[in-house]
């Protein structure tokens, strides 16, 4: 009997794109897709699109310490302009320590990876958590779990699917930022 390998995230990548576009269909959601040379980061990925960056939503993992042996993970979704207040996450939480997870860890929590994480957690171990000023927008823009295919995506039904947590978490001049 061979043992298959532990699946890595760019494996789960269909899976998370097809989770995604399954559960927009199903709730009647309205997007569209965009398909575009591959690129994962935020300000080129805007120009091949077409979007503004201040429309493009950017998702990072990050490691919040709660006390010695337990972390919480957030997935932190800010506008494609912006950077994200690690202290503001930190006291948020009611962390002691904060942190941006580890490529790893990120990758596996979120399905896919790095330059193609969703807006949206499909992990219980991720918590959503999205700055209001991304959500100023008529439609929010990302890549699907692929570096050439993304999405735009209207705000509205963002909102209803995510259920993200909507707290200020973009960071100022003195704040620790991504």
């Amino acid at each position: 009997m061979t043992q298959q390998p532990a699946e890595h995230p760019v494996d789960g990548a269909a899976d998370a794109y097809q989770r995604l576009v399954s559960l927009l269909d199903g709730a009647g959601a309205r997007y569209r897709v965009i398909e575009h040379a591959p690129e994962g980061r935020t300000e080129q990925v805007s120009a091949l699109r077409g979007n503004s960056i201040e429309s493009a939503a950017k998702c990072l993992v990050v490691m919040v310490k709660i006390g010695k042996k337990t972390s919480r993970y957030f997935l932190a979704v800010v506008s494609g302009d912006a950077r994200v207040d690690l202290r503001a996450l930190k006291e948020q939480a009611g962390g002691t320590y904060v942190a941006f997870a580890s490529t790893d860890k990120a990758e596996a929590l979120a399905g896919s990876v790095s330059g193609t994480i969703l807006p949206f957690s499909f992990h219980p171990d991720l918590e959503l958590v999205v700055d209001p000023g991304l959500l100023a927008h008529d439609e929010i823009f990302f890549n699907a779990a692929r570096l050439d295919r993304s999405l735009a995506l209207d705000t509205q039904d963002y909102l209803r699917l995510a259920e993200p947590q909507v707290r200020p978490i973009t960071a100022t001049a003195d704040a620790p930022t991504a």
